[in-house]
């Protein structure tokens, strides 16, 4: 202050001496300097600016290459990044003009900006700017683009034709070897007694079926003998002989002894043994009733048993079951009787094959797998319980999700065992139930040759976005030229997509470029992928009927990124002071990530209100060049996916959001760094049907937002990102 008034009283001691025209054109240059210092800008003309409509046609309408939200009457400065307003196409001349001279035109191959009316090199990236026309529109039809030989191959456009062929889907599941249920068997004691002898010491011993395997001793033997040899010294001294009541009556009392006999286990040898013998004895010999191995020895020789004690437990191990985790996702292509095959560690290099025979009527709410059993023959005993197993299975894809097995085309199989299958109908070999057609079992019943493909186009081809999907398709006799259009697909299928509705057979669609030509529509204001109705990209938000737009409660999660491991993102030239505007966009993030990990719905959506305010804090007019360009495009990601999270219906939703956040974040967070903060990077393979997600966060060990308290620790740390260095970019030190 009290240089201000030094400086005012000089002036003053000056206007003494000057004559007072001289004093204006002092005034006029100091004002005219200060003008250019400050800003005259208000905030209120800014949000004015933003989503202006643009008025009658003929109407000069101004706005930002780098914000097309920006539309002003008049040319300027852009209120958001300082550049120089451009005049939007098709608001300076009326609708008859427009049509008539639509010409070529000069853009970037990046589609930095607006087609430009000169050729030169691109304002942003300097490339060399190619030719361009920009085409359709105003009759309501869909709006096109046209790209010129030489831009066409810079862009690098790609495209292939729509077909119908039959796809497989691999499903990959994991599980472990176990016993096969309805080969375990026990051997007990079918009378008291005490086992003076156990033939079987340890476990893990083959027998085979008649074995001897206990010698036990029992008083209640010797009495039932001895009614038997009774019963037979009364036959013998019968003085009526046979057909007398009484020698009918002795016949009878004996056969039930017999049959007591039989009931404790004994063998026809055995009780004929006992009659020969003519003496009665408490001891007896109790014999393996089933080949196997012995898995567990229940009781110690000597040991005094009761009716029913176990003694043995013995499993045939030549056919067991392989147990499976199946995901929710992959449950259309599995189905009853169909082949797996898998491999161990044990064996490594070798494939075993099994057949599916049941899958879980219920689903695992914790893990959300299904549990399969795969049946499988293990004739030489090399495959081993408790055994881990990586297993696939493989299901041609007919039209309508069907799956096509021309092996069991018009078969009959059990519904109990699979492995059972006839060429006419007839009933099981082993439980004797019906054969059923293997159609009701969801397989499709014709030669493979007759079925219907289905519609179907490679996985890079459409760009998704919430529920909606949208391809380029090349214009018949018009090449170069691609059209936006919105379609309707079926599940995934390995490396394509089925398609339902929206596309025919023969047509082409782009499948390399397909995002820059749509980066082109978006910076021209015209229907895009995140635009539908052309203009400034629309934000996700609720229908009204419960279900949120932009969300993978409902919605296939994308792809995940591929630069996340990328040493240190960008090379950029970020001045230091930007560390201090990114440092709230982080830690708002991480208290994110501190909510959901500990399944705090309402705290993440009050910390997703926090980073939307935080990200329109930040002063972007510290950024110049690359990042500048960089920022807006992980900026505009990161505020859709925080809208997400503070308007998310449950915290499933938020989590699936958090994910695209994520993304944004962690190549943020590489380039921008912070003041004070160093992060950990993490990756949970588990996460979104097995597709994987990575996150930020404070602490060194697991903390994970996607599953919560269910799987808290499922994770492994990748990478420690440190605070800015002098250079730029941030310390990645792991």
């Amino acid at each position: 202050m009290a240089t201000w008034e030094k400086q005012l009283k000089r002036i003053g001691q000056l206007l003494g001496k000057i004559p007072i025209l001289l004093v204006i054109i002092v005034v006029f240059l100091i004002g005219y300097t200060f003008k250019g210092m400050v800003s005259t800008t208000p905030r209120a003309a800014i949000t004015g600016a933003i989503e202006k409509p643009a008025g009658d046609v003929g109407e000069e309408i101004w706005t930002c290459s780098m914000h097309p939200q920006i539309r002003l009457p008049e040319p300027g400065q852009c209120p958001l990044c300082g550049m120089d307003l451009i005049l939007a196409e098709g608001t300076s001349e009326t609708k008859t003009t427009k049509k008539a001279e639509r010409e070529p035109k000069y853009a970037c191959s990046m589609f930095c900006v607006p087609p430009l009316p000169m050729p030169g090199k691109c304002p942003i990236c300097g490339m060399e700017m190619v030719e361009v026309e920009d085409s359709g529109g105003d009759d309501g039809a869909p709006r096109t683009l046209t790209l010129s030989a030489m831009a066409q191959k810079l862009a690098e456009v790609q495209t292939v034709r729509v077909e119908r062929k039959t796809v497989s889907a691999e499903i990959r599941m994991v599980g472990k070897i176990d016993y096969d249920e309805t080969r375990l068997g026990y051997i007990t004691a079918w009378v008291p007694g005490r086992l003076d002898r156990l033939y079987v010491d340890y476990t893990g011993v083959p027998v085979r079926k008649g074995d001897h395997l206990v010698y036990l001793y029992s008083p209640e033997l010797a009495t039932t003998q001895t009614e038997l040899l009774q019963a037979k010294q009364r036959i013998e001294s019968n003085q009526n002989g046979e057909g007398s009541v009484a020698h009918e009556r002795a016949e009878a009392w004996i056969e039930d002894i017999r049959d007591k006999f039989r009931l404790w286990g004994m063998t026809e040898a055995q009780i004929a043994e006992i009659e020969e013998r003519g003496t009665a004895s408490d001891y007896m010999t109790i014999y393996a009733p089933m080949g196997g191995i012995v898995i567990h020895k229940n009781v110690l020789e000597g040991s005094y048993v009761k009716t029913g004690t176990r003694i043995y437990t013995i499993a045939d191990l030549s056919h067991l079951w392989v147990k499976l985790d199946a995901y929710e996702s992959d449950l259309a292509w599995l189905r009853y009787g169909q082949q797996v095959e898998f491999d161990t560690e044990a064996y490594p290099g070798e494939t075993f094959t099994g057949t599916v025979a049941f899958i879980a009527p219920v689903l695992d709410a914790k893990t959300r797998t299904v549990k399969v059993r795969v049946n499988v023959e293990n004739p030489d005993g090399r495959l081993k319980p408790e055994m881990f197993v990586r297993a696939v299975a493989h299901s041609e894809v007919a039209a309508g999700g069907r799956v096509v097995d021309a092996e069991l085309a018009g078969k009959w199989m059990c519904p109990m065992h699979p492995e059972i299958i006839k060429e006419e109908v007839g009933e099981c070999d082993r439980c004797g139930m019906p054969l059923v057609r293997t159609e009701s079992l969801g397989f499709v019943s014709v030669e493979a040759g007759a079925v219907e493909a289905p519609l179907v186009i490679p996985a890079s081809g459409p760009l998704i976005t919430g529920r909606r999907a949208l391809v380029y398709v090349e214009i018949p006799d018009s090449p170069g030229t691609y059209q936006g259009r919105e379609i309707r697909l079926g599940p995934r299928v390995g490396k394509e997509y089925i398609v339902l509705d929206g596309l025919a057979e023969g047509e082409r669609i782009v499948v390399s470029g397909n995002f820059k030509i749509d980066s082109a529509m978006q910076i021209m204001a015209e229907p895009s992928m995140m635009s539908p109705e052309g203009g400034q990209p629309v934000p996700s938000h609720d229908h009204g009927d419960g279900q949120h737009q932009g969300t993978a409660k409902t919605d296939p999660m994308p792809s995940p990124r591929q630069d996340l491991d990328a040493p240190d993102g960008l090379k950029l030239n970020i001045p230091p002071a930007f560390a201090g505007e990114f440092a709230p966009v982080l830690t708002a993030y991480l208290k994110t990530q501190e909510a959901l990990s500990h399944d705090e719905h309402k705290k993440a959506q009050d910390a997703g209100k926090t980073l939307r305010a935080a990200l329109a804090g930040v002063d972007m007019s510290l950024l110049t060049g690359e990042a500048h360009v960089a920022w807006m495009r992980e900026a505009e990601g990161m505020t859709k996916a925080a809208t997400d999270i503070t308007g998310s219906a449950d915290i499933q939703v938020a989590r699936a959001a958090f994910a695209l956040l994520s993304e944004s974040m962690i190549v943020a967070a590489k380039c921008y760094g912070a003041e004070k903060e160093t992060v950990h990077r993490f990756h949970c393979p588990m996460a979104f049907g097995d597709r994987g997600g990575d996150w930020l966060q404070r602490k060194d060990k697991t903390e994970n937002p996607y599953f919560g308290s269910t799987m808290f620790r499922c994770g492994v740390k990748k990478e420690t990102i440190g605070q800015r260095s002098a250079g730029g970019a941030s310390d990645d030190r792991d």
